[in-house]
């Protein structure tokens, strides 16, 4: 005669809804940024002519939205499922990408201090690329912009890189009326303006160049960056530890949650 025992072991309720809890947020933001960046995408006509995106020689910033948005939408979606129906495979699926993840963040951050001068150089290749494509894309424009006005900086070493652009360049075959000139987001703020004047940087480049810094920024942003890391060591050094504990916490609830599972599978024999 065979007899069934029984384990007393069960699955943690508490680690179950934990778990649920911590990837449905993950999910939901997956949600958002997937539709933020194919909203942007149809606001620029992409949707409607997908070779737009292999004509831009730039950075299109929506593309990290959607590649985001889909590593959260995929990681969260495993998460919930796998939490609520206690399912191994996708438990251990959203686990290893977690943990994956994580050494990848590491494993860049440590390669980025042992070659810094290498990774200088690959910032400074692109940005030159996206000042070259200024004038293609909106939202590259709109993130070049905000760089430019937040760090008080202009072009990669400095104004002059704005020659790279074919609107900006002062070669004589441009008839671009931004010839000779930078963005205006090269320009130092005026705090009497309540208007931008989106012209403030016309022409600029046919002064002497040291009269500009009374009109635009010189420092390039490069350098603004370089200057800007140590100033804020301190909140950059917080956000990837807290980032990382969160990933940490993950990967705990998950491990935690597969124990219990394979516990009470592991129970049940004749």
């Amino acid at each position: 005669m065979h007899y069934y025992r029984y384990s007393t072991a069960e699955v943690s309720c508490c680690y179950k809804y934990l778990l649920f809890s911590y990837n449905i947020i993950f999910w939901l933001s997956g949600v958002i940024l997937l539709a933020v960046g194919f909203w942007a995408w149809s606001e620029k006509g992409v949707l409607s002519d997908i070779t737009k995106v292999t004509r831009l020689h730039g950075f299109d910033p929506v593309w990290l939205v959607l590649v985001v948005g889909v590593v959260m939408f995929t990681l969260g979606f495993a998460g919930c499922v796998g939490a609520l129906r206690e399912n191994i495979c996708l438990l251990k699926f959203f686990c290893g990408a977690i943990v994956i993840i994580f050494f990848l963040e590491l494993l860049v951050a440590v390669l980025a201090f042992l070659f810094q001068d290498w990774v200088r150089e690959r910032v400074m290749e692109f940005f030159e690329n996206n000042i070259k494509a200024y004038r293609d894309d909106i939202d590259l424009q709109n993130l070049v912009d905000s760089l430019q006005k937040t760090n008080m900086c202009c072009g990669a070493q400095g104004p002059d890189d704005w020659n790279l652009n074919e609107y900006f360049n002062c070669t004589g075959e441009n008839n671009s009326r931004e010839k000779c000139g930078v963005p205006f987001s090269c320009c130092v703020a005026d705090p009497a303006q309540t208007v931008v004047n989106t012209q403030c940087g016309y022409d600029v480049r046919n002064m002497k160049s040291s009269e500009w810094s009374t009109l635009i920024y010189t420092k390039g942003c490069i350098a603004a960056l370089e200057a800007w890391l140590p100033r804020n060591i301190y909140i950059v050094a917080g956000l990837f530890i807290v980032i990382s504990l969160l990933q940490i916490f993950g990967i705990f609830l998950a491990r935690t949650l597969i124990s219990d599972i394979e516990a009470v599978k592991a129970g049940y024999r004749f």
